[in-house]
Formats: C-alpha cells, structure tokens, sequence
C-alpha cells in the first residue's frame, strides 16, 4: 500500500505533467480522483492547506473526466495546478 507521501508524490507527478504538456487524459483524472478520495479518508494528514485543497484537485478530476477539450481545461486551471503542486510539495517535505 502507498504511503500517504507516494500518493501525495504520485500526484504530484501526474499534476505537474499535465501542465507542462498541457494535456491529460480520462485515466489519469480518474486517478486523480482515487488518490484524493483515498488521502481524504486519510486521517494523517494535518496540514490544513493542504487538506482544504484536496477538494480543489478532486473538482478538477471531475471536471477532466468531462471535459470536451481536455487541453482546455489543463490551461484554464494552470494557476490553480502550480499552487497545488507547490504545495504538496511543500507538505511532502514537512
């Protein structure tokens, strides 16, 4: 089982993919949203920042799953995906 920092690197990683190719795909939002829901349930995590914006990236799993134009929404959301990935970095570290 991973640990709550592989999940946290893991979606670090695919996070950070996805706005430096500025595409991804239905498969990689679906695990997007199994890595939150799994780190949510996760009564580890104490860091408050991070936990108010494990809500953000789950929204923005979904919103992938349905999205029309998939590099669309990578670029709309790039902002919101470099302070996330910022932050679990930040997190991981702690």
């Amino acid at each position: 089982m991973l640990t709550v920092n592989d999940q946290l690197t893991v979606l670090h990683d695919i996070l950070t993919e996805q706005s430096e190719e500025c595409c991804g795909d239905i498969n990689e939002y679906k695990q997007i949203k199994r890595i939150i829901q799994t780190l949510m349930a996760n009564e580890s995590i104490t860091d408050e920042e991070l936990l108010s914006l494990l809500p953000e990236i789950y929204n923005y799993g979904i919103q992938g799953e349905q999205a029309q134009n998939l590099e669309e929404h990578v670029t709309t959301n790039k902002g919101n995906i470099e302070t996330w990935t910022s932050h679990i970095i930040q997190s991981n570290l702690e």
